[in-house]
């Protein structure tokens, strides 16, 4: 298993984007390519906001009750769907997703084929796995109990792509991802029968401890400030980008001359794509933006970039943009992740 990120130090970096879907035309396909762009980049985390310009009205949904099509109703709900479901490893989505008309495209997509889309022939100490049930650690021996007992050791049992199941030392309800550190020795496991003893830890696991790219985490935002008042990380994003055609070029960040921007190192580097309109109009549609008198997007960034300086067509779409930011960037992310 080699398809670790390209240095150790990246290890800890988490890249993070964040789009807008009001004017995100949400079909499969173009959910589909935002999503290669995240496994191929290495992407940590998404983030869907609302810049409250599309044609969502509550009183003219074209869906059939919360089991319908919402690719027009709540396109927000549609691409988190679409980008959720592409993440998961192809053995666990039957246990994980029920049908469903967002997905009725989505199983002829070809895979993202991450580090944790593990196939059955692959060995890595860490998996993903979903809960099958649970047992007690008593050799299948029911006994009776002195009220002096110790209670009987509670274990889950996990499958993770396997032959062999594992047993993870928790009460977990049944039909929960979980990810799962394996033993060291790997010919303990070839065996044909048994369960093997393993345990559940952090997604975030495989890549603070070995530097394995282990997909992003999906996040809804109502709005774009709620994109960084809402992070989840404890102490915020260090280094933010905002993308705009009015914005200084992008490779003025990666020039070798004596001028270049010095951007400083970081942990959480964020980067926000706005729709065909620019993240103007989500500035201008955000109540808490309004009442700090925020008026231009450029002020709520570290860096204001044009992601590509010279364009030929009157817009880019927001997939295309996210290919072009992810690319213009890379070689920021690689030097100065720490």
């Amino acid at each position: 298993m080699k398809r670790k990120r390209e240095a150790d130090k990246a290890a800890e970096v988490t890249l993070d984007t964040s789009k807008p879907t009001a004017v995100f035309e949400a079909t499969t396909g173009r959910a589909y390519t935002v999503a290669r762009a995240l496994a191929v980049f290495c992407v940590d985390e998404v983030v869907i906001f609302d810049d409250r310009q599309g044609n969502q009205r509550q009183d003219n949904k074209r869906s059939n009750g919360d089991n319908g099509y919402t690719g027009y109703s709540d396109p927000n709900h549609f691409v988190m769907h679409l980008l959720s479901y592409l993440e998961t490893p192809p053995f666990l989505r039957k246990h994980l997703f029920s049908m469903h008309p967002n997905l009725k495209l989505a199983g002829s997509l070809p895979s993202l084929d991450m580090p944790h889309h593990l196939r059955s022939n692959e060995w890595c100490r860490y998996r993903e796995g979903v809960t099958i049930g649970q047992q007690t650690k008593e050799h299948g021996k029911k006994k009776k109990r002195r009220k002096d007992d110790t209670p009987p050791e509670e274990l889950t049992l996990v499958d993770v792509g396997l032959p062999r199941k594992v047993s993870v030392p928790a009460s977990i309800p049944s039909n929960t991802r979980v990810t799962i550190k394996l033993p060291d020795d790997q010919e303990a496991f070839d065996g044909e029968k048994g369960i093997v003893a393993a345990s559940a830890i952090a997604p975030s696991a495989p890549r603070e401890e070995s530097g394995y790219y282990w997909g992003y985490t999906v996040r809804a935002a109502p709005s774009l400030s709620a994109v960084v008042t809402e992070c989840t990380y404890p102490d915020g994003y260090d280094l933010t980008f905002g993308t705009s055609e009015r914005g200084a070029p992008i490779s003025d960040l990666t020039k070798s001359a004596s001028d270049q921007i010095q951007v400083p190192n970081f942990h959480h580097m964020l980067i926000v794509f706005g729709g065909v309109a620019g993240l103007e109009v989500a500035v201008q549609a955000d109540d808490e933006l309004r009442k700090m008198n925020v008026k231009e997007p450029r002020k709520l960034f570290d860096y204001w970039v044009n992601l590509c300086p010279g364009q030929g067509s009157r817009t880019i779409r927001t997939e295309e943009a996210v290919w072009l930011g992810l690319m213009g960037l890379r070689e920021v992310v690689l030097s100065k992740g720490r």
